[in-house]
């Protein structure tokens, strides 16, 4: 029987990962994602009933043994609306989980959640993104009869549809990310067994896929190149017809490079494709990345659903943050995972300069214009005319497979000219503000880091050795850098630049409020500047009143109270609260019990206004 995605099984290795050398063989479990989730042992289906356990065995294996925190058990199961009850549905599920799988793994409690230890067991998603791997650097090297059979072997992991009997929050936002896999990796199988010549036996399958997802440029340019390679040209030109119509009908949209590529070879007698060189404009991913695991898989899902219907609209996700959150390295690691998903092209452009201030948008279009191959034409028309740049730019964009991330934007009337046209393409935006241009849903908000991610990200930089050498001072390091990622790269670049200290002795600088900015600056990382470019943001007004808040200490407090303290009216004091909270330098929280917003400073950026120079306040 062929796999859902319409590929014939071939013989399945005999075991995806050895189990160690301890593990007796009835004890070893094998766990299957890839289609229904589910458990056997030596053969034997465990029984497992419902959907909620279910889900909670995949969010634990999701989770590839970190913690999976109660908070985030509750979303899979119940999203936004779970019952009163619901940490004592959990408790039950991981009790009914650890009594079903017996000795072959272990759940234990770890702080706010849940951790498994598959120790030997199978994981179906484990094994297939081992031998995706490894057939993806295969086929990279040439060596196309290996990649061929080792991407063969990864698709036959499949066993339906990702995590079909999971509820339809966790489907929601995990199943675009696993089946994108599985797309890729047919998709990098079939051009191993077209460069071996297998085009004839190819086409049966093509035709199969192509059916099934029509609007798949990819699978169909390979079937206009295998049916082009078995003297089937007629064949190859109703294909490319009926995709072009397609996709006017369905989404407004011509063909894109690689269907259009396809078809011109053709045409010429061409019978291989040119190498391809998709646009990567992109910052460099950061030397360490900790902490952020459950966002980066978030926005993976959401840039890589795949648009479907007539109504079809650009995916879009926006992260934001107070400075330093890592709204940057978070939006550079993911755009660098997710690059293969759009062959055009992933490019980056800040929307903010050195000093804080808003870029010229004709400024911005002209860089990805050329960065999208544009002309010195492109520069001069942005000395003429945004509109032309923008005509310019949509047209460029309309009907590709492009990512756009733009760095640091400070209203939706900056994204207005740079949204990339169709829904083929995805925008990322990072931004310290809510921007309605992008849908709450699609909206990831970044808080601090608990301590154990603080102290996992100060490790990466200063290694573990020095980590566990001073267990009390890395604590304390932590504590004062406040969860704020920045303040901890920083702390870590200090202390890795000078191994001969002491972790005690750098932490007795930043437990003294006088000198604690000052230590948090390196190099070119400074964490007062920072917080002074998005000061330099606010209005005249708001940034004199930042100092004199000081005294009103963390928090939380309310307008009322800051009134008192500033002397300014209460309506006045609230203006620049909102100001504050949307330039991330102030948290907004929950109404109190009577009813009155509520505001909370970070330490930080409490510290830098009671370190400001204070001026007279306009009245």
């Amino acid at each position: 029987m062929p796999n859902s995605a319409g590929v014939s099984p071939r013989p399945a290795e005999a075991a995806s990962e050895p189990a160690g050398p301890g593990a007796a063989a009835s004890d070893v479990l094998a766990f299957r994602l890839l289609g229904p989730v589910s458990a056997t042992r030596a053969g034997a289906a465990v029984p497992l009933s419902g959907a909620k356990i279910h889900t909670v065995l995949a969010v634990l294996l999701l989770a590839r043994g970190a913690l999976v925190t109660d908070s985030g058990l509750s979303a899979a199961l119940w999203a936004d609306a779970p019952p009163a009850t619901s940490n004592a549905q959990i408790y039950t599920y991981v009790s009914r989980l650890r009594k079903t799988l017996g000795n072959g793994v272990r759940i234990f409690r770890k702080g706010p959640g849940y951790v498994l230890d598959v120790r030997n067991s199978e994981v179906d998603l484990f094994s297939f993104e081992r031998l995706d791997r490894l057939g993806r650097q295969a086929l990279e090297e040439n060596r196309h009869e290996e990649a061929g059979r080792l991407l063969g072997d990864a698709l036959d992991r499949w066993s339906g549809q990702a995590l079909e009997n999971v509820t339809e929050h966790l489907l929601r936002f995990e199943r675009p990310r696993l089946e994108f896999l599985r797309a890729q990796a047919l998709e990098r199988r079939i051009e191993a067994d077209l460069a071996l010549g297998r085009h004839r036996s190819l086409v049966p399958e093509l035709l199969s896929l192509v059916a099934r997802f029509p609007m798949d440029e990819n699978l169909r340019a390979h079937l206009i190149t295998a049916l082009h390679r078995s003297d089937r040209q007629a064949e190859a030109v109703q294909v490319y017809g009926e995709g072009r119509r397609i996709l006017d009908e369905q989404l407004g949209v011509v063909p894109g490079q690689q269907l259009s590529e396809a078809y011109l070879r053709m045409l010429r007698g061409e019978s291989a494709a040119p190498p391809r060189r998709p646009v990567l404009l992109l910052p460099a991913r950061a030397a360490t990345f900790t902490g952020r695991t459950a966002e980066a898989d978030r926005l993976r899902s959401l840039l890589l659903r795949r648009p479907s219907g007539p109504g079809a609209r650009l995916r879009a996700a926006l992260v934001t943050g107070m400075p330093g959150s890592g709204k940057t390295a978070l939006a550079a690691e993911v755009a660098h995972g997710c690059a293969e998903a759009f062959p055009d092209g992933v490019v980056h452009a800040e929307l903010q300069d050195a000093d804080g201030a808003a870029r010229p948008p004709a400024s911005v279009l002209a860089e990805l214009l050329a960065a999208l191959g544009g002309t010195e034409d492109t520069v001069r028309t942005a000395r003429h005319g945004l509109s032309e740049l923008v005509r310019r730019y949509r047209a460029r964009t309309a009907g590709c497979r492009l990512l756009v991330v733009l760095d640091d934007a400070t209203s939706d009337a900056q994204l207005t000219g740079l949204l990339p046209v169709g829904p083929d393409s995805a925008l990322l935006v990072t931004s310290r503000t809510r921007l309605t241009a992008v849908p709450a849903a699609h909206t990831l908000s970044l808080g601090p880091l608990d301590d154990e991610d603080a102290v996992a990200l100060l490790a990466e930089t200063v290694g573990d050795d020095r980590v566990r050498a001073e267990p009390g001072a890395v604590r304390d390091v932590v504590r004062h850098c406040a969860g704020l990622p920045l303040a901890l790269r920083i702390a870590g670049a200090r202390l890795a630049a000078r191994p001969h200290r002491t972790v005690a002795r750098f932490a007795g600088r930043l437990a003294d409020p006088r000198t604690r900015l000052a230590a948090l600056s390196y190099g070119t990382l400074d964490l007062a500047r920072a917080f002074g470019r998005a000061v330099n943001r606010l209005s005249p007004a708001t940034a004199a009143v930042l100092p004199w808040l000081a005294p009103v200490g963390p928090g939380p407090f309310t307008a009322r109270l800051a009134g008192e303290v500033t002397g300014l009216a209460e309506s006045d004091a609230e203006c620049a609260l909102e100001e504050l909270v949307d330039a991330g330098l102030l948290f907004a929280e929950p109404d109190g019990v009577l009813g009155e917003d509520r505001y909370r400073f970070h330490p930080l950026v409490l510290l830098h206004a009671d370190t400001t120079s204070r001026r007279d306040l306009p009245r």
